[in-house]
């Protein structure tokens, strides 16, 4: 298993190309029906542009969600259909649930561009690493995790945050974390802290 080779970046459409110091934001494991509308109300307010990293068997009932994130300049990329550990499956298996999450995805919004996948559990190995690229997907990792699925309340997620240098870091969030209380703290945190300082 390896992150050797895959980003930690996910340049999205807002990227301007000035150099500036970024850190991507973005979302994992949905999307979820009462979560993610609120994630998404947020970074709204904030205007602050994330990643989706969604579950493919979740997106039949949950196309309006990837139509709005589409529309309000957010990126949905692949994050597998059901959620495996990759380095499990065979190679036949890894290729279908990178392959079926793209159509998944296409579906639910056919104007969706997929260009990035994200490992289950961040788990990669050569063959995943081989299928991402044949599937024409980008693979990315984090930087930091700030692990907000442990519910460690919104002291320790502002500190987290606060620590990103802006050097092209990514910070992965859980997008269906119960209860929703500690996954809206963190991404109020991120995005107040992203609108000021790297995004003004």
């Amino acid at each position: 298993m390896t992150h050797l080779d895959c980003s930690c970046e996910v340049h999205g459409e807002r990227d301007d190309g000035t150099g500036r110091h970024s850190v991507y934001l973005t979302f994992d494991d949905g999307p979820h029906p009462f979560c993610t509308p609120e994630i998404l109300d947020i970074l709204a307010e904030h205007r602050v542009p994330a990643t989706f990293f969604v579950i493919g068997e979740f997106l039949a009932d949950q196309s309006k969600l990837i139509q709005r994130m589409i529309a309000e300049g957010h990126e949905v990329a692949n994050h597998t259909m059901t959620h495996p550990d990759l380095s499990d499956c065979e190679p036949d298996e890894v290729q279908r649930q990178i392959l079926e999450t793209n159509r998944a995805i296409k579906m639910a919004s056919p104007q969706a561009v997929v260009r990035h996948i994200r490992a289950p559990y961040g788990i990669w190995t050569e063959e995943v690493l081989k299928a991402s690229a044949n599937a024409e997907l980008t693979a990315v990792h984090w930087s930091v995790d700030p692990r907000d699925w442990s519910l460690p309340g919104p002291t320790p997620l502002l500190m987290m945050c606060c620590s990103l240098s802006g050097r092209g870091q990514s910070c992965s969030c859980t997008t269906v974390v119960p209860p929703v209380k500690c996954s809206k703290e963190l991404t109020t945190v991120c995005a107040t802290r992203l609108s000021w300082r790297y995004l003004a």
